[in-house]
């Protein structure tokens, strides 16, 4: 089976098997940079850590003001309510595009293996 012919940023060669045709895996083509910079750039937009990290801090806040009789209760209620109903939104959308990110992993794999299919089937 042939391998990739490149060298990993440690200097060890690629041990990723290619087709006959190719010399370079997905990660070392440079035909495939614009494709490797956008799913880098899709992994990065997948963090919601900050948002739901400040989420999580009003919520903190409300409950001190509740507690200190800064607002209503009622008031608090409707905001943690709201901000509940935000948090549902944010993990909707955290698994689209997980749930795309995959789509598009099995859809190279697909690919992949028709591909090993082709040159030793």
């Amino acid at each position: 089976m042939p391998r990739c012919s490149a060298n990993k940023a440690d200097g060890t060669p690629c041990q990723a098997i290619v087709k006959e045709s190719q010399q370079l895996c997905h990660a070392h083509d440079p035909a495939r940079a614009d494709q490797r910079r956008r799913a880098a750039s899709k992994a990065g937009k997948s963090r919601t850590g900050g948002e739901i990290s400040a989420i999580k801090a009003r919520l903190r806040e409300l409950a001190e003001d509740v507690v200190a009789d800064k607002i209503t209760t009622a008031k608090g209620s409707v905001a943690a309510q709201i901000l509940g109903v935000y948090l549902r939104a944010v993990e909707q959308e955290r698994k689209h595009r997980e749930y795309d990110e995959i789509r598009g992993e099995m859809a190279e794999l697909r690919q992949l293996f028709e591909a090993q299919r082709g040159v030793y089937g």
